[in-house]
């Protein structure tokens, strides 16, 4: 009987990368582990992913930030949702919500972002990134500390800037590259999880 691991993805919005980390892990064995998407949640309750998540198999819970007092009170909430769940890893996959250390005290996380860190950090880091004079742009996971978009990388993969490429294909390829590394990273942190 293999080890289990456990895993709680949150998303904000369409939940591409939630659908691409489902379909590439969930339920499927690994050099002895099997991976299970236990929960996924949302912060919005109009989040079209929410339906991609049912649809996968996977229940959804929703936590609206906007009933809470404070982001504190709201983390306090999320903590202990996912908490309950005994996940090993929980996983940021387009969750638009800065976490507090109240958050991240509790909870082993990990997020991807849309450029090569420690560049350009922040909600705007695709546009950022496609918009400078730089030849490469890409993709990091890292894993969730106190400061924003700073935590230890786990995984970082470029890729050249195409001349006159528009906006929409650009943020095309980069999502294709993280649909591609973000469950190869996952993959890589549960490996060092299981051999403690």
């Amino acid at each position: 009987m293999s080890l289990t691991q456990k895993i709680v993805i949150l998303f904000s919005g369409e939940g591409s990368n939630m659908e691409a980390i489902i379909r590439s892990l969930h339920e499927k064995e690994f050099e002895g582990f099997q991976v299970q998407v236990v929960a996924t949640l949302t912060n919005n309750p109009n989040a079209k992913g929410i339906e991609r998540s049912k649809e996968l198999g996977i229940p959804c819970e929703v936590i609206d930030h906007r009933a809470f007092e404070s982001r504190e009170a709201f983390d306090a909430a999320l903590a202990q949702a996912i908490l309950a769940h005994r996940p090993n890893l929980t996983v940021l996959a387009g969750f638009m919500r800065i976490l507090s250390p109240l958050f991240i005290r509790q909870v082993r996380a990990i997020n991807i972002h849309p450029s090569l860190l420690p560049l350009f950090k922040g909600g705007n880091a695709m546009q950022e990134s496609y918009l400078s004079p730089m030849k490469v742009a890409g993709v990091s996971v890292h894993y969730v500390s106190e400061e924003l978009d700073s935590g230890d990388l786990i995984a970082q993969e470029a890729m050249g800037k195409i001349e006159g490429e528009s906006f929409e294909e650009f943020k095309a390829r980069l999502h294709a590259l993280e649909h591609r590394l973000y469950p190869e990273a996952i993959l890589r942190v549960l490996k060092e999880g299981a051999a403690f």
